[in-house]
């Protein structure tokens, strides 16, 4: 089926605020701090705003929280909450309001003072009854519940998962904004505290502040501003479950379906893609992730992420600002997945900026492999 939406939406500003420590600051300011950062690099107001889609971490009502905050009166607002997936989740929303001519100017903008604030890897939600009596640490045991399934069933070993949190490292080096840049090796991962078998601390994503923000327009406004445009593709997604019990299969996620549909809308296929965002929440994450999109066959994931192969110098640039293992993890990271990517597109990336790039993946995800978001953002070249 045609996807008449393809191209139709840009993204003309990014921003952020509060990396790694910012003490003193409330979400709300952080929020605000990358929304107005967002907004100054597409050199546009808040006046201009009349498109808002926020979540946070720790309100019922956040997108009307942030219009009051930010002193704007929006004429559409969005705040659905699917979790990290959420942000990725809003550009099909903000590019179907945008075409409908529902707003001109969309702020899509997430702020969390979760390291300054509590310091700790915990989920704000509400336990799940049927598994909370056994005493799982949420987030955390319903990531290792299916690293464990997936070692058991295709042989995946604790080295290729420590593999994934080197290759993340080894970019965060490079990049002067990430909040973890000293050396680690496969040998540092093993050896490091075990939280929940088979994921150690360095396994597990950071604790940190942080926002982030994008400015969207329809694409025919898009080359009247300063940066240059990237362009939505494809947009898809899917979700099976909310507590990791009812996951129908610990091995395979909903990326599986949300990928191949945003592959189709788009036009392209994973072979086309030069650089991947994935949220990599804890290691395992990047091995089903790369496998439900199409980039390896499954049960392969492990042997994929061998030798630096999605490393600097590798044959796959994954997450290329550090990622949530390194570079910076505010309670929710999908946000941080597009913003990189667009970096990476229109050539500005604070970090290793890889040559020519025309296509990218931001790939969000949500609760415990709940829910799966999946975009492809494009240069003008690609349309």
């Amino acid at each position: 089926m045609e996807n008449k939406l393809r191209g139709k939406s840009a993204i003309v500003g990014t921003g952020h605020a509060g990396f790694g420590e910012a003490p003193g600051l409330t979400a709300y300011d952080i929020m605000a701090e990358a929304g107005l950062a967002a907004l100054a690099d597409a050199q546009l107001k808040l006046s201009d705003v009349d498109g808002l889609f926020c979540t946070m971490m720790e309100d019922s009502m956040p997108a009307l929280m942030a219009a009051e905050y930010l002193g704007i009166r929006p004429r559409f607002v969005e705040g659905t909450m699917t979790g990290g997936s959420s942000f990725v989740n809003y550009i099909t929303a903000a590019t179907m309001a945008l075409a409908a001519g529902l707003c001109d100017v969309v702020l899509i903008v997430y702020g969390s003072n979760q390291r300054s604030g509590s310091g700790k890897l915990v989920t704000a939600s509400r336990p799940p009854p049927y598994e909370q009596i056994y005493r799982p640490r949420y987030p955390i045991s319903a990531y290792a519940l299916a690293a464990a399934r997936h070692m058991h069933e295709f042989g995946t070993t604790r080295e290729q998962l420590a593999d994934v949190a080197v290759a993340a490292r080894a970019w965060a080096q490079h990049n002067p904004e990430a909040f973890e840049r000293g050396d680690l090796t496969r040998e540092d991962v093993l050896a490091a505290r075990m939280v929940s078998d088979p994921l150690t601390v360095r396994d597990c994503c950071l604790v940190t502040d942080g926002g982030g923000a994008i400015v969207m327009v329809r694409s025919e406004r898009a080359r009247d501003f300063p940066k240059p445009p990237v362009y939505v593709l494809g947009c898809a997604a899917e979700s099976t479950h909310r507590q990791i019990s009812q996951m129908p299969d610990f091995t395979v996620t909903a990326a599986r379906e949300s990928g191949a549909r945003a592959f189709a809308a788009a036009g392209v296929s994973p072979s086309d893609i030069d650089v991947v965002e994935l949220y990599d929440a804890f290691t395992i994450n990047t091995v089903l992730f790369l496998e439900d999109l199409g980039f390896c066959e499954k049960g392969e994931g492990g042997a994929f992420v061998e030798g630096g192969r999605i490393a600097p110098g590798g044959g796959l640039p994954v997450n290329t600002n550090g990622g949530g293992l390194s570079c910076v993890h505010p309670g929710m990271y999908g946000i941080f997945t597009v913003i990189e990517a667009t970096r990476q597109i229109r050539g500005d990336a604070p970090g290793l900026q890889i040559a020519n790039v025309d296509l990218a993946l931001a790939h969000g995800n949500g609760g415990t492999l709940s829910s799966q978001v999946t975009a492809i953002l494009g240069s003008e070249n690609t349309l």
